[in-house]
């Protein structure tokens, strides 16, 4: 029945449904951070609970590839008008973190149930230990607020009161959590409507071929994208600043394999699960869509005509051992997640850019910080907890062109939030707003600029989480030629005698009258900055976004009153010589490598493997204090035996060197 003309319309009919959706949700939400930020996602899941559908307007762009099958499964006897939800990162695996809570509504055709509508939304507190419910420092889950199971919320159209007394009494401000939580059971049932009309359309039976046959053109597309790349093995590794607060890094490492349609992504090697909300909780699947958002993005830039679907995530093979950040057991944290998938793009950016050179660009800023602050509005009296704006960073410079300014690529579904609409929604005063000089990394294509953002607050004992906070001391790497871009950075009262650098510490509480700045990192540059035409580095000057003394140092232009030196530049540019590596990572990585080398990584994870899951991080941590003047594979060995000395609780189930072996 359906040809590639009859897909297409199905296809349109699809999207244009879940636009639909979207729109209702956007128009009738509560929180900024839903009707301004658009951190929401509604779709239409088959039968099984995979999607088929999502909208490429409105709402963040993670879950094209979700599948709801496990939650579905978990609640009894649906019946027409009921909704179920949950916000539980550990039941089900479809939540990631306690703020994001999903529902879904079945759909039913001649008392068959034919189709799912469903999606979640980011409330914007869950209760807790901080306001807004995130924060690196938390170290259990039972820390980050109340969770629900998969249950039923709505039960043939009327609301569990007794479930939403629960939430209300455990949440700071309930009314914008039930407000946002009945604009998405809305769009639900415009999902509901519209699958219905469609069923009228195609017929019940051609509706179900329908969808199952979107399914497969997606495996199909991506199919093609991967037959399109050459058949071979390709290793990365990126880092987050810190492993908990103040800490260590946290390594993410990816093998790439790709043979003929298929690709296996193997994370082994990765950082055993942390002692903060870090982790990922992927529950082991081995297409969870949280692995593969970057993916996404990578077949996406590659054929934009491809369908956002489940059909994508089926040639991909991931690897997560249990217990490593990627699949953490209970009750490790999570709902800093976020923080690690925006490297784990990156990490898999990095990979995918070895195979097609030619074809990616450089990285994306890679930390998109959301602010959120809890003070007293001394026009009303009341106590404001709001989502103030997010700050995200630079695209990477593209093989075409330079990377977006002040949003970075893989976080551009995060909108910003007008500033007149936050002053007037929540007491603070903005001083600054715009794109920081010079943070683009330098390249034939430069990356994208970052965002800079300050505002004063006025009430005393305000508190501030600033989650997502990073790139601060790992950079955004160039690809070809190109930088690194520029660091990310946050204080308080900057250039005053009362400033304080805060660098990725994502809480403070701050007095009437502080002023609080952040900036979020640069994109990475692409190719040799000293190919890049001089009258392009000229007018970069002229608009602000670089500097006379960048111009000379990182392109080799030479400015006389903001025109080119034609010769200087030309004599200047002759005593460059071209970077031969594919990548440049920056002084920082640089040096944190010459100590930390593959072997010395892979040692770690020998030693740490060899242990229980509840040892691994704490093992890590002290290694890493007693790395001072070691570096190496027998670096690692050695700080281990001393603390396999000082702790002599710490089991060894096996010789390390024969496990390393």
């Amino acid at each position: 029945m359906f040809d590639r003309t009859n897909l297409q319309v199905l296809a349109n009919h699809a999207r244009a449904a879940a636009e639909n959706m979207a729109h209702t949700l956007h128009r009738t939400a509560h929180s900024a951070f839903v009707k301004e930020t658009q951190d929401f996602t509604v779709m239409l899941m088959d039968r099984s609970g995979a999607t088929f559908a999502v909208p490429m307007e409105l709402g963040a762009t993670w879950y094209p590839g979700l599948s709801y099958h496990r939650a579905i499964a978990m609640v009894d006897d649906y019946r027409p008008g009921d909704v179920a939800f949950t916000n539980d990162p550990y039941s089900g695996h479809v939540a990631t973190h306690a703020p994001d809570t999903h529902l879904w509504k079945p759909v039913f055709v001649d008392g068959e149930i034919v189709a799912w509508a469903g999606g979640h939304i980011h409330n914007t507190d869950m209760g807790g230990a901080v306001p807004a419910s995130l924060s690196r420092a938390l170290t259990e889950i039972h820390q980050e607020g109340i969770r629900f199971p998969p249950m039923k919320l709505v039960r043939e159209g009327v609301f569990d009161d007794a479930i939403l007394r629960i939430m209300s009494t455990n949440v700071r401000k309930p009314d914008l959590n039930i407000g946002d939580i009945k604009a998405l059971v809305g769009a639900l049932n415009t999902g509901e409507r519209k699958i219905q009309a469609m069923v009228r359309k195609f017929g019940k039976a051609g509706f179900v071929e329908g969808v199952a046959a979107l399914l497969d053109h997606a495996e199909a597309q991506a199919r093609d994208v991967l037959r399109s790349m050459p058949d071979g093995t390709w290793e990365f590794a990126d880092y987050a600043d810190e492993d908990s607060v103040e800490a260590n890094p946290c390594r993410l490492k990816l093998r790439l394999t790709i043979k003929g349609d298929e690709a296996v992504l193997d994370f082994t090697g990765s950082d055993p699960q942390l002692g903060s909300s870090l982790n990922v909780p992927s529950g082991g699947d081995p297409r969870h869509t949280m692995l593969l958002v970057g993916v996404y993005y990578v077949l996406y830039t590659l054929n934009p005509k491809i369908l956002l679907n489940t059909g994508l995530t089926r040639p991909f093979t991931c690897i997560t051992p249990q217990g490593s950040v990627l699949n953490p057991v209970h009750p490790a944290a999570v709902g800093m997640r976020s923080l690690t998938c925006a490297r784990l793009r990156s990490v898999i950016f990095g990979a995918f850019s070895q195979a097609v050179p030619e074809r990616l660009p450089a990285a994306p800023a890679g930390n998109n910080c959301i602010v959120n602050v809890m003070t007293t509005d001394e026009r009303t009296s009341r106590s404001v907890i709001a989502a103030v704006n997010p700050v995200v960073g630079g695209g990477g410079a593209m093989p075409h062109r330079d990377g977006t300014n002040g949003s970075g690529a893989d976080a551009a579904y995060l909108k910003n939030t007008p500033i007149e609409i936050t002053e007037t929604e929540t007491p603070v005063e903005f001083v600054k707003y715009g794109l920081a000089r010079d943070s683009g990394g330098a390249g034939r294509w430069r990356g994208g600029l970052a965002t800079e953002m300050a505002f004063r607050l006025f009430a005393p004992e305000s508190r501030i989480t600033a989650r997502n906070r990073d790139r601060s001391f790992f950079r955004p790497w160039g690809v070809l030629g190109g930088k690194a871009g520029g660091l990310s950075d946050m204080a308080v009262n900057p250039g005053t005698e009362h400033e304080r650098r805060l660098g990725n510490i994502d809480t403070a509480v701050l007095q009437p009258g502080d002023v609080l700045e952040i900036r979020s990192a640069g994109g990475g540059g692409r190719g040799d900055p000293f190919q890049r035409e001089p009258w392009r580095v000229a007018e970069d000057v002229r608009r602000g976004y670089l500097s006379a003394a960048a111009a000379g140092r990182d392109y080799g232009v030479v400015l006389r009153d903001g025109e080119v030196d034609e010769q200087a530049t030309a004599q200047l540019r002759a005593r460059h010589k071209p970077a031969a590596s594919h990548f440049h990572f920056g002084p920082e990585r640089d040096g944190y490598e010459a100590q930390w080398t593959p072997a010395a990584y892979d040692q770690l994870h020998a030693v740490l493997d060899a242990l229980p899951i509840h040892w691994r991080f704490f093992a890590k941590t002290e290694i890493f204090r007693r790395m001072k003047g070691r570096s190496e594979a027998d670096g690692v060995q050695a700080a281990f035996d001393a603390v396999c000395e000082r702790f002599p609780e710490l089991p060894r189930p096996r010789p390390v060197r024969e496990a390393a072996e």
